[in-house]
């Protein structure tokens, strides 16, 4: 019995490790994408949704920061047909 609790205990142990080691990692990858997307909300969707397409394509964790910047440069800066705000009058106050 005394084995028993030791190796029940003891992969129970490794497992909630395991666990924790791959939740920290995530949380590492989504961190990375939105530090990319600064303080723009409609980025931050763009981004976890690169970080997803990411995951599918089995990116590895490497080469993910890379990728992940390659995609944050190719975010469209502005909807299509949006207009460029007017520059200050000169002279104003």
């Amino acid at each position: 019995m005394d084995y028993f609790i030791i190796v029940v205990t003891t992969v129970a142990g490794l497992y909630f490790h395991g666990w924790l080691y791959v939740r920290i990692r995530r949380w590492i990858d989504r961190d990375l994408a939105l530090s990319l997307a600064g303080q723009d909300e409609q980025k931050k969707t763009y981004m976890l949704q690169q970080l997803a397409r990411a995951r599918e394509q089995g990116i590895k964790r490497r080469d993910l920061p890379q990728w992940l910047q390659t995609a944050a440069a190719g975010y469209p800066p502005k909807a299509p047909g949006a207009r460029e705000p007017s520059p200050p009058l000169a002279g104003g106050n």
